[in-house]
């Protein structure tokens, strides 16, 4: 049987990155020239970025036929955003033949866990934690299930990355939360 934490956890994904790639090779000065909106400079980075409005994300486009998808809020708009960006590359003229290979590589949350943390204590009970407050104010905690990296702040807020799944932060999260009341870490005004 899991326990509940007291307070709630406000949980919000902040970035979603994917990457696909498309089997292909993509010729970026063609995009450039069906889109002259997009950002190209092969000189300084190998990377075409191409943005999108709805979803707001950026997506680097490289002539590998590979592609990274930065700025969604979910695992399902990272999807269709890469999506989205296929249909507008084929619209603009430029052939793609098969369909995008995709995979989530991280995902960012920001967390409010709605009291105080006690950091000093909570290093020495997490155990995996990395903390030097005269060089950044977090501790920093590997977890081991679900496989994520956690910065607790002293204020009760937390970021979790390295998910590969929204569910993973859930858990992830709810698991710590757990933890921390059980060793009476944090505290609630």
């Amino acid at each position: 049987m899991m326990l509940m934490p007291k307070a709630k956890p406000i949980i919000s994904i902040e970035n979603v990155v994917a990457a696909a790639t498309l089997n292909q090779k993509i010729d970026l000065n063609a995009v450039v020239k069906s889109f002259p909106g997009v950002e190209y400079r092969p000189h300084q980075f190998p990377g075409l970025v191409f943005r999108l409005k709805r979803p707001k994300t950026a997506t680097l486009i490289f002539n590998s036929g590979k592609m990274v998808c930065t700025g969604a809020k979910s695992e399902k708009e990272a999807h269709r955003a890469v999506k989205k960006v296929v249909k507008e590359l084929k619209k603009g003229g430029i052939i793609i033949i098969g369909k995008p290979e995709l995979k989530i590589v991280n995902i960012v949350a920001s967390i409010n866990l709605g009291g105080t943390i006690d950091l000093e204590k909570a290093v020495y009970s997490l155990g995996k934690v990395m903390y030097e407050p005269e060089q950044f104010p977090g501790a920093i905690y590997r977890m081991a299930e679900p496989r994520v990296v956690i910065l607790l702040f002293a204020t009760g807020k937390l970021v979790c990355t390295g998910a590969k799944r929204e569910q993973d932060v859930y858990d992830a999260v709810h698991k710590l939360h757990v933890i921390l009341e059980e060793k009476e870490l944090i505290f609630y005004e």
